[in-house]
């Protein structure tokens, strides 16, 4: 299985591309807002400065950030459109493919994202269709063409649904008829989804810096690590 952080954070994108275990990464525009980076772009525009809060001023900055995260991680990099309409999903995809090679466009699973899904697969540009929520709307992502789908299985199990079973059923239709599209398994809550993705043969997992810090710690390795180096000083005494 492969390892994607889910954050807009440098910092802690390169803090766990230390541990050697990061795949990828993927991003969207609310995790870039998170980070709340107070930058302004100087663009003369009628000899004022250009604020974040303008439209091409929060474009600017999700490129920057885009661009700084890939020169941390070689493996895909995920960045979401944020048009509404299939026109504008396409022209963003095509601009956000120029900024590395490894950016892979996040399109909606809705009429539009599927539109832009099959002009942007047919001029070559890697795709990731998020807000999944059924085994039915995986099926067309795959028959589309994208090469990452992604159920949310936090959110399904937020309103009492069974998000495991989604991806169960999900890997299952995939392999039935060997679609190429992998399964990224994301809005991820807790280790236990790590591992139970894992154990189904999910394809990927993407989660928030939190739960990857606490798929490392265990009580009795703390427990017993503590313990060793006790011992060790005890020795040396």
């Amino acid at each position: 299985m492969q390892f994607f952080l889910d954050t807009a954070n440098i910092q802690d994108i390169k803090k766990y591309a230390e541990w050697g275990v990061i795949d990828g990464v993927t991003t969207n525009p609310t995790l870039v807002a998170k980070e709340k980076v107070q930058e302004e772009f100087a663009t003369p525009k009628r000899g004022s400065r250009q604020k974040l809060d303008s439209p091409a001023g929060r474009n600017r900055l999700f490129e920057k950030r885009i661009k700084e995260i890939a020169k941390v991680i070689n493996g895909p990099i995920s960045a979401e459109v944020t048009s509404s309409d299939a026109k504008g999903m396409i022209k963003e995809g095509l601009e956000y493919a120029k900024w590395a090679k490894n950016i892979y466009v996040k399109l909606p699973m809705n009429e539009e994202g599927m539109k832009a899904l099959k002009v942007l697969s047919k001029k070559g540009v890697k795709t990731n269709i998020t807000l999944v929520f059924s085994a039915s709307q995986a099926l067309l992502a795959a028959k589309g063409g994208a090469n990452f789908v992604s159920p949310f299985i936090g959110r399904l199990d937020d309103i009492s649904q069974d998000g495991m079973e989604l991806i169960k059923d999900i890997i299952q239709i995939f392999r039935n008829y060997n679609f190429k599209t992998k399964v990224l398994v994301a809005s991820i809550r807790h280790p236990r989804h790590v591992v139970e993705a894992a154990k189904l043969g999910a394809d990927i997992s993407t989660m928030p810096a939190e739960v990857l810090e606490k798929l490392i710690h265990h009580p009795l390795t703390d427990i017993g690590i503590k313990k060793f180096a006790d011992d060790w000083t005890s020795i040396k005494q």
